[in-house]
Formats: C-alpha cells, structure tokens, sequence
C-alpha cells in the first residue's frame, strides 16, 4: 500500500468520524453543552482589584469581611489592600464574592470548567458518547467495504482511534478556547495556561478510550464498549488512589495498617494500569490551582507525574496493539 493510499483513507476515516458523530447528534450535543457554556463566560464580570501581589502565606491584604473589625482610616494610612470585588454571572444575577482579586477569580472560574465539567463530567460523558462509534464501525455490513480496500487492518482501526481524537480535540478546543475567549473579552484577563487544558484533557481521553476501542473488537457491542470503559476508569481511579493512600501512610505512623504484602500490590496496579488522579494532578498544576484547593498529591514532583503520565501511554500503546491483532484475526 502506498503511503498516499494510507493518508487518503485516514482522511476519510476522519471525515466519517465527523459524519458519524453530527448523524447521531453527539456533536451537536456537546456543541450545545460548550455553547452553553460559552454564553455564561460571556455574561461574567468581575469587580475589584485586577491584582493584590504575589500570593503567600502572609498575604499583605484583608479579607472583605475582616474590615469591620480594624479602623478604615488607618488600613488606609497603612497602604493595605481590601478584597472587595465580586464576580458577576448571568449579567449580575449570581453574585460570588471574590476572596483576592479578578485575576484570581477568573483562574477559579476557568479551574471549574477545566477540571470540573470537562476533565471530570466531560470526560466520563464523552466516553459514553463515543463508545457507540466503534462497535458501529466494526458491524459486519459496515466494515466489509473497507476490508476489501487494500489497507492493512491495523491501520484501518487506528485510523478510526486517530478520527474520534480528531473530534474529541475539536471539541475539546471549542469548549476551552470559546470560555478562554469570552472570560478574555468580558473581564480583559487572558490566562494562557488555562490552554493547556486542550492537550491534558484529550491525553486523558486517549488513555481510557483505547480500553472502549479494545472491548468493540472483543465484543462488538456498544453497551460493553460504554460499561466497560467506564468501569475501567473507575478501577484505575480506585488503584490509583489506594497507591497514594499506602504512600502516604508508609510516611507517618499509619504504615501498619497496610500489610507488606498490600502494599506491593498496590504499587503493581499502580505503575501497570493508567492513573486518572496523577493526570488530574497535571491539570491541576497546569492551571495554578494550589492558590484555591489543597494540592491533590501533596508529595508528587513534577517527575514522578511525568513517568506516571508515560507509563500511562505505554498502557495505551499495548492495548491499542493488542486491539489491531485481535482485529486482524477477526472474520466477517
């Protein structure tokens, strides 16, 4: 096969990932959910200082509600700040306090849509959704066409794995970029970092999808793809926060309540089986949320999450192999 014949059906394994996702109406769906919410960035504003200093342990500003308790002239004598700006949502119908300042109330903003809607309900949504196309795509009828195109069957199914990525990212890049854009013009505080969520949330997609994408070539069957994958994550995230959960406690007196043995096998599934937390974690880093939230892994170095984070792929390299052999052997 000529590599021009590969990229041509890659292409169109694309386009029909697309076609595919607006004939179900799981584009125009998550579409929506992004417009949605879009618009509410759009009615935010924020009132206050835009900055109050770097942020510390001993912050050189007061609280709204501690004025009362000091004079007023001599805070102002003093040169100490007062947080006492507000953010707006819904064009002032919502009103939410702001404990520092702007620039600190829209990185909160931006960690709940990053973190919260689309890193967490997103994620588990889109690989409900997405479950649906594979066992679709593998249906005996469907498939017998392209099998007798002269591209290798692996490459057929990682072209489908590489198209639904494509509209995940595109979705992922609508949701981020369109918030990202509307909190920009609405309150005039660009956070380039909040970005990053693009590249992390579809990394965190592609590990579990390719757990959906080996169960469709097993089974065929879109309720398996959907539950399974699920069920997976679920898995991972138990194991994963069990290892962190030994980890700690091998750290303080707690370390007898877990047994040698346990404690093994816990570090076995955790570097074996991918690690929702620990990419949780990145994001989480990646958007400066320490300033708002305790730090989800207080002890883990940027390292240790950046081998988690590739031993995570190497999981998804070997299932994605896995699921191209399996899918050679097929008959249909």
């Amino acid at each position: 096969m000529r590599s021009s014949e590969g990229w041509t059906t890659a292409w169109w394994l694309v386009r029909d990932t697309f076609r595919q996702s607006l004939a179900s109406g799981i584009g125009w769906l998550l579409a929506g959910i992004s417009t949605i919410a879009i618009l509410v960035c759009l009615s935010a504003t924020v009132t206050g200082p835009k900055s109050l200093g770097p942020q510390g342990p001993h912050p050189e500003f007061l609280p709204r509600q501690d004025v009362e308790a000091h004079d007023a002239h001599k805070l102002e004598v003093s040169g100490v700040a007062v947080a006492d700006g507000a953010l707006r949502l819904a064009f002032g119908a919502i009103r939410v306090p702001v404990a520092r300042d702007t620039h600190s109330a829209v990185q909160f903003l931006e960690l709940v849509l990053a973190a919260g809607v689309a890193d967490t309900l997103g994620l588990l949504l889109t690989l409900i959704w997405t479950a649906g196309f594979l066992p679709a795509f593998l249906d005996s009828h469907a498939v017998a066409v392209l099998l007798a195109k002269p591209v290798p069957r692996g490459g057929l199914l990682l072209g489908k794995y590489l198209g639904v990525l494509a509209f995940v990212l595109v979705q992922a890049a609508y949701f981020v970029g369109g918030t990202w854009l509307a909190l920009g013009l609405r309150t005039g505080i660009w956070d380039p970092a909040y970005l990053l969520s693009v590249p992390l949330l579809l990394l965190h997609f592609a590990v579990f999808f390719s757990v959906s994408l080996l169960l469709a070539v097993l089974f065929r069957s879109t309720v398996v793809a959907v539950f399974g994958a699920i069920a997976f994550w679920g898995l991972c995230w138990g194991i994963n926060y069990g290892r962190h959960l030994v980890a700690s406690a091998a750290e303080t007196a707690a370390q007898a309540s877990f047994s040698q043995p346990l404690a093994w096998l816990a570090e076995i599934g955790y570097w074996l089986f991918p690690k929702p937390i620990d990419m949780g974690q990145l994001l989480f880093d990646a958007l400066g949320a320490g300033s708002h939230f305790h730090r989800l892994l207080p002890g883990a170095s940027m390292m240790s999450l950046g081998l988690s984070l590739l031993t995570s792929l190497l999981f998804t390299a070997y299932v994605l192999l896995a699921a191209g052999l399996q899918f050679a052997r097929a008959d249909y």
